[in-house]
């Protein structure tokens, strides 16, 4: 298990908001030598406190200008029901997150479309039609004043 001490915590922040940071400023950034940071960054990839690194997207660059979250409630509270839902938004460019939530519906989706067009059309010819739907709530996003998703 990889020690949660402060220097390791400065390294995962600083990190997390610039994964191309370089060794030597992130050393430099949390007091510690080149060679001893990246021994510190290799063992937390290592034993999976990283777990990966990737590139921040535009939406607005990549033609998404409709964001919602959707909770759906299926018909059925069966694994099976479950799987084939999941199955099924997993093939689903529009969804960019799926999850499996406590409550009064079983899961929270979170939708990215070019415009409300793109999503009545996908709301409608694609998620709506799943057999183990039973309910859709649509959220639209108006903004987001904080968003640290990676």
């Amino acid at each position: 298990m990889v020690k949660n001490d402060h220097i390791n915590q400065r390294i995962l922040r600083d990190l997390s908001k610039d994964g191309r940071l370089p060794n030597t400023e992130l050393a430099d950034r949390v007091g510690l030598s080149p060679s001893a940071c990246l021994r510190r960054v290799q063992e937390l990839e290592r034993s999976g406190v990283i777990t990966g690194y990737r590139a921040v997207l535009d939406p607005v660059a990549m033609g998404v200008g409709f964001v919602a979250y959707v909770t759906v409630g299926l018909n059925d509270h069966t694994k099976e029901a479950q799987e084939g839902f999941e199955r099924a938004v997993a093939l689903y460019d529009e969804v960019r997150e799926c999850h499996n939530i406590t409550g009064t519906v079983e899961y929270l989706l979170r939708v990215e479309a070019e415009d409300l067009i793109a999503y009545k059309r996908f709301h409608t010819d694609k998620l709506g039609t799943l057999p183990q739907v039973h309910q859709l709530v649509t959220h639209v996003v108006m903004g987001s004043p904080k968003d640290e998703r990676a």
